[in-house]
């Protein structure tokens, strides 16, 4: 292109500073790459510019060069196609953008076709007076920037990395309940208001309430959603989830709070990525890819009481119309005679409204006998056999502090010691039998049939005492361990001992499965059933000894 003198260029001032180039950049080369710096560079330089006239400022603060969706950067080139721009001015191609094939295609092809001039100051880049030495060095410079681009996404990728197998928080903004600490951006700190809310949300789901109404109950007290509420903290936080003009809280948003570990201070980070800086599809990676760390920061809920509301969830099943509230047995109750469903049916007698569980088989398919129970019946039977089980609890765990505290603990505790021994040595033996196994196979003795036929016998021998051998750990420690009767399980059992009601969360805690036969028997499992089984065996073992001994 050669210039006009008469010809006066209407130019657009167009500067970029990406968040990587701030994270990367330290010092004076930060600073020069400022947007201020940048601008004040570029008047500096049209100052005397006769025939430059500037027409417009655009700005693009915090978006990478590889990208040439820019808000500002496509407001100039909607300016260049309606013919009020002709001219662009940058402080070097690197500003322009670092992506080598796009850079090329605006510079060699669009450019040229809009008869557009392109000014990179300190390339020393002017396209109406650039020669086909200026073309390979334009070339060059964008495939420096380009590497450059892809240097720093190698670099950042590691730095955040790093954080996050530290537990340093490296989202943009804090997950709801919790705020970013003001003297180290990677630490998360309790946030007082909204963690009382995400208690009251736990607190509410084990009551049996659904998401639904968690999320009606927060937006008639006037309780701002998690978007809203960063708003008003002043973050410009956005979402794809916001459908309306004011974010209301919804049945989504209250179960992924309710799903969420953070609340236990559990970081799990590294859950999306990108191929490379060139590719903007996030897609998930494996979950052993995931970086999680326990312990990162202050909890707001207990571990116990996420747990057990990560049971509810899976529990739960449709709530009737009308009713905020899941009902107590809901999700847990089976046909003991085909392993079906039970389904609650109501009816009206007498004025009077009804509830009764019925074999869900049989109103399908008519394979299974018509047998039910009223809810009323199954609820009292099953608060007492659950009043019943605690309090076997609460004695079994009576006696076996008694049990600690005699002289008798190391009668009872003799078999298994000797078992433990017992169990050592053949684990030992399987695995010298093994290795002998493959020294045999080296030397020719075993052929390759054999000895693979031979291995997986020792492998299945080993699988088998290792389990054998945690058991009898297991069962040690019911006299060794520093109170083995402080195992959660029973603590929490014990914590219902008094209990007159069946509630949502007690019945999720306590009860696997309850089984309905023909006849209106009924068998509940509770959980911990092994457990369970275990501390009996152990009282009866340490009674029989003590019989044999006196």
């Amino acid at each position: 292109m050669e210039k006009n003198e008469c010809t006066v260029y209407n130019a657009a001032i167009y500067v970029r500073l990406s968040k990587e180039d701030a994270l990367s950049s330290q010092g004076k080369k930060a600073e020069s790459n400022s947007i201020s710096n940048q601008r004040q560079l570029i008047l500096d330089f049209v100052r005397d510019k006769a025939d430059i006239n500037i027409v417009s400022i655009r700005e693009d603060d915090g978006y990478t060069g590889t990208d040439y969706e820019r808000p500002d950067f496509q407001r100039m080139m909607d300016d260049i196609k309606a013919g009020i721009v002709n001219c662009v001015i940058v402080k070097d191609l690197s500003r322009f953008g670092r992506e080598y094939i796009n850079a090329g295609k605006y510079i060699d092809r669009l450019f040229p076709y809009y008869g557009v001039r392109l000014i990179a100051i300190n390339d020393g880049i002017d396209t109406i007076t650039k020669s086909s030495s200026d073309d390979f060095s334009i070339m060059i410079k964008n495939l420096m920037n380009d590497n450059y681009c892809r240097d720093i996404s190698i670099k950042i990728r590691s730095q955040l990395q790093v954080k996050r197998k530290n537990g340093e928080f490296i989202g943009a903004f804090a997950p709801y309940g919790y705020q970013k600490s003001d003297k180290d951006k990677n630490l998360l700190l309790v946030d007082a208001y909204p963690a009382g809310i995400v208690q009251d949300i736990f607190r509410w789901k084990l009551e049996g309430m659904n998401q639904d109404a968690i999320a009606k109950k927060l937006t008639d007290q006037g309780v701002l959603s998690p978007m809203e509420y960063k708003r008003s903290k002043g973050l410009s936080y956005k979402t794809m989830f916001k459908t309306n003009p004011q974010a209301k809280w919804s049945a989504v948003a209250v179960r992924r709070i309710l799903t969420n570990p953070v609340y236990i201070g559990t970081l799990i980070q590294g859950v999306r990525t990108r191929p490379n800086y060139k590719i903007k599809t996030v897609v998930i990676k494996e979950e052993d890819a995931w970086v999680i760390v326990e312990n990162a920061h202050e909890a707001i809920i207990e571990p116990k009481i996420f747990l057990l509301v990560q049971r509810l969830l899976e529990l739960d099943t449709r709530t009737s119309p009308h009713e905020e509230k899941v009902f107590p047995l809901a999700g847990l109750i089976y046909c003991g005679d085909c392993g079906g469903t039970m389904v609650r049916k109501t009816t009206t007698s007498g004025g009077k409204k009804f509830a009764y569980y019925v074999c869900g088989t049989h109103k399908k398919s008519h394979s299974c006998s018509n047998h039910q129970i009223p809810e009323k019946q199954l609820e009292e039977t099953v608060l007492a056999l659950l009043q019943e089980h605690i309090q076997m609890i609460v004695e079994l765990d009576a006696c076996l502090q008694a049990i600690r505290n005699t002289p008798m603990k190391r009668i009872s505790t003799k078999k298994l010691e000797d078992r433990l021994v017992a169990i050592d040595a053949d684990l030992n033996r399987y695995r010298r039998l093994k290795t002998s196994a493959y020294e045999d196979l080296k030397d020719g003795i075993l052929s390759k049939d054999d000895y693979l036929d031979i291995r997986d016998q020792y492998d299945a021998r080993i699988a088998d005492a290792s389990l054998a051998q945690e058991q009898v750990k297991k069962e040690l420690s019911l006299y060794f361990e520093t109170g083995y009767s402080s195992q959660q399980w029973i603590s929490d059992f014990k914590e219902h001992r008094n209990i007159r009601a069946l509630t949502r969360g007690v019945v999720a805690q306590c009860i696997e499965k309850i089984q309905i036969y023909e006849g209106k028997r009924i068998e509940i499992t509770f959980t911990h059933a092994q457990d369970y089984l275990t501390l009996l065996e152990q009282v009866d073992e340490y009674n029989t000894e003590k019989k044999g001994v006196s």
